[in-house]
């Protein structure tokens, strides 16, 4: 997804992108690996060329048994180096695949999650003394059942029931009411996806892979959001400036091994293996992507305001920024039970490294032909914002539904079962 012909002119933008990423030293190096490598295939191009020059003037003649011999020699050389060069670039290709997109000037410096920046607090944070968490009202209130999902599924699974399922459509009913005014396409896409895309959307690359659920019997993937299969929906197709911007809201189900979190958030449905999503993904000019990033992220604000959750809008650093991200922003709403902001909301600005590992591309109209630039966010996370809903809506006896939803539920509150 990395432009080779830029990082061959520029090697050092390319290495200070990796400093700024944590990378270690000896990894860093893999730059030079391929300058290295992009070196010794142009020479063996150099000497294939030659050698097919060669071929083409001594089969012109009238061959001896000689020239004849020489010829089956050089053919079995061009066969060689034909092979060489096609092993180097499958490897160079496995270099470049595993490079991280630059990220912006204005990321913030910082080796994790602790060095994001806060730039923006919105909602008043009220406690109460009766502030359970999540699965207490679940239990209570007889909507959420984790128990028994973990019984037929295992842990990180769970059963929505009773008026969690009504405020589940509720939400996405609301969502997708409120962004048709915004020019955007509802869609679902499919939640598998083959390799080759998945790999050209940057979500198989360095430790991602042992993110995916794979089935070998299909060579698919599941999708652990709907960007990653409404990304590739332009590959190695060609649209014409005027179409852009081009703007989707999907639904998928999410399906996510969540590899290296073992032991974090083991309780409830905020980490879970499946579970639903509304996601905002935008095809763009380069020349606004950042104007459509800004107004992305101002989408996922009205939508949290709507609600009426107390949340932060976070710049996230560059040790804690996602390996296809340019920028990224993060939404993070405030969970009574937790004392503390969890991150409810992704935004972020891919530039062209999405869409240049999917070839999806765009004529200018002065036929000049461009990379799209690729924006994702979140419009809403179900769980995690069904977790915010709860907590910060329980009363004492019932859990109020926020105004914004209570015309999709037709009640407004969720009260216990009756005895």
């Amino acid at each position: 997804m990395i432009d080779i012909k830029d990082l061959l002119k520029n090697p050092n933008k390319y290495r200070d992108n990796l400093k700024k990423r944590n990378w270690q030293e000896k990894d860093i190096a893999i730059i030079d690996k391929i300058i290295d490598l992009k070196t010794e295939i142009n020479n063996l191009i150099v000497q294939r060329n030659h050698l097919k020059e060669t071929v083409n003037k001594l089969s012109k003649t009238k061959p001896d048994n000689e020239t004849i011999d020489y010829l089956r020699q050089l053919k079995i050389d061009l066969k060689k180096i034909d092979d060489s060069i096609e092993a180097k670039t499958s490897q160079l290709n496995d270099y470049l695949f595993n490079l991280p997109n630059i990220i912006a000037s204005d990321v913030p410096l910082g080796k994790s999650e602790k060095d994001n920046l806060v730039i923006k607090q919105w909602g008043d944070i009220k406690k109460t003394d009766h502030q359970y968490d999540h699965i207490f009202l679940g239990k209570k209130y007889d909507i959420l059942d984790i128990d028994r999902a973990a019984k037929i599924a295992g842990s990180r699974f769970y059963y929505f029931k009773n008026d969690l399922v009504l405020l589940e459509f509720s939400l996405i009913n609301f969502v997708f009411d409120f962004l048709k005014n915004f020019d955007f396409i509802p869609i679902i896409p499919p939640f598998f996806i083959r390799e080759k895309y998945y790999k050209g959307m940057g979500r198989l690359a360095a430790d991602q892979k042992e993110e995916r659920y794979y089935l070998p019997k299909d060579d698919l993937y599941l999708i652990g959001s709907a960007e990653h299969t409404i990304g590739p929906y332009y590959a190695d197709e060609v649209l014409s400036e005027k179409e852009l911007p081009k703007r989707f809201l999907g639904f998928s189900s999410c399906f996510r091994r969540e590899a290296g979190s073992y032991g974090k958030d083991v309780k409830g449905i905020l980490r879970t293996h499946q579970f639903d999503k509304l996601e905002m993904f935008s095809f763009t000019l380069p020349e606004q992507s950042e104007t459509e990033h800004q107004f992305l992220l101002s989408l996922q604000e009205k939508i949290m305001q709507a609600l009426k959750l107390p949340y932060r809008v976070v710049l996230i650093c560059s040790g804690d920024i996602g390996f296809t991200d340019y920028k990224q922003y993060d939404i993070e709403a405030w969970i009574p039970s937790q004392n503390r902001y969890r991150e409810t909301h992704s935004c972020s600005n891919t530039t062209d490294f999405q869409a240049r590992g999917v070839n999806a591309r765009f004529r200018r109209r002065s036929g000049k032909i461009e990379f799209i630039h690729t924006l994702n966010a979140t419009a809403v996370a179900i769980g995690r914002i069904i977790i915010a809903i709860l907590e910060n809506y329980q009363k004492d006896n019932y859990i109020e539904i926020p105004e914004v939803l209570q015309p999709y539920m037709r009640k407004d509150k969720i009260v216990p079962p009756a005895k």
